[in-house]
């Protein structure tokens, strides 16, 4: 039996990748996202002070519970990008997680965009 690699373990890797080359700051923080089996969930962050600004995921808002995954992907997204706008940030830096651009992760980048967020 042949061993394949463990899709966790190449995303990371594929993540750790992409994060050396991007950087959140205060003025540009860093919109991290991070997906599971049932959850969505997008962070704004500020890797120079370490700290997170903003933050929203499928989980905190329970009215969305019934709804598909990419529909509640979109919601967060409107979230984040709310809360975002809220403290003044307009330019953020897109940071899929090592996930494709497809699906949940693109619903919730698309709806961030259009709540108000440049990237």
């Amino acid at each position: 039996m042949i061993n394949k690699p463990d899709k966790n373990k190449v995303r990371l890797k594929r993540h750790s990748r992409v994060r050396s080359k991007i950087s959140g700051t205060a003025e540009c923080p860093r919109l991290n996202v991070f997906r599971s089996n049932k959850n969505i969930y997008a962070q704004l962050i500020d890797d120079v002070a370490g700290v997170t600004l903003a933050s929203a995921s499928s989980f905190d808002n329970k009215d969305i519970s019934g709804e598909t995954k990419v529909n509640q992907a979109t919601v967060v997204g409107e979230t984040i990008a709310k809360s975002a706008v809220e403290k003044g940030i307009k330019k953020v830096v897109f940071d899929r997680g090592g996930y494709l651009y497809h699906g949940r992760v693109q619903a919730l980048a698309e709806a961030a965009r259009e709540n108000g967020l440049e990237f």
